[in-house]
């Protein structure tokens, strides 16, 4: 799908929640579009600031541009869609959205070394996609990814990722968070 294509990069997200949604959302018992909707919408219930709620609606979006497609519970190599996330996203958006992007896998990974409890939290499809991303952070990628400046925002984003699971959950549609995307994109 070619950005060209597209007026904008909102128009282009657009498409990929309308054309891309209802694909299986590796291996859980939700869809993409609404493991993305709930991800945003536990964040506004949470109270987080706009760009919060974008990442963490945006956060999975590098499953459908990226070259290796979508992940499945049959993978045994890692596909990257937090880097095809990213690249899709870096130049329209603020750092702090496209590093939640980028960092959200790195961040179940750093959550995993860090947190005791983390990975009791994971689904089985999080902790087949762990061992495939390289499981828990080593003592040195743990100190590294402490530098970033949007580490905070980054965590928020893997811990609403991993929340945003719920077969009944009931989410408003991609409409309602447009604005919030464009004005996000305004910011860049």
């Amino acid at each position: 799908m070619p950005t060209s294509s597209f007026e904008n990069i909102v128009d282009r997200i657009e498409a990929v929640f309308r054309d891309h949604g209802d694909a299986e959302y590796l291996g859980e018992p939700v869809t993409m579009s609404q493991h993305m909707l709930q991800a945003a919408h536990l964040a506004e219930l949470q109270g987080e600031a706009e760009d919060i709620v974008v990442a963490a609606l945006l956060h999975d979006i590098g499953h459908f541009t990226g070259e290796m497609g979508a992940f499945t519970m049959e993978d045994v190599e890692d596909r990257y869609h937090e880097d095809a996330g990213a690249v899709l996203l870096d130049g329209h958006f603020p750092a702090r959205i496209v590093d939640c992007v980028k960092y959200h896998v790195a961040a179940k990974r750093y959550l995993c070394a860090t947190d005791v409890e983390y990975y009791d939290l994971l689904s089985e499809a999080s902790r087949h996609s762990l061992k495939l991303q390289g499981g828990a952070m080593p003592a040195d990628e743990c100190a590294q990814m402490q530098r970033n400046p949007n580490l905070d925002a980054i965590l928020k984003v893997r811990r609403l990722d991993e929340a945003a699971k719920d077969p009944q959950m009931q989410t408003p549609a991609f409409a309602h968070y447009r604005g919030m995307i464009e004005r996000q994109r305004s910011r860049s």
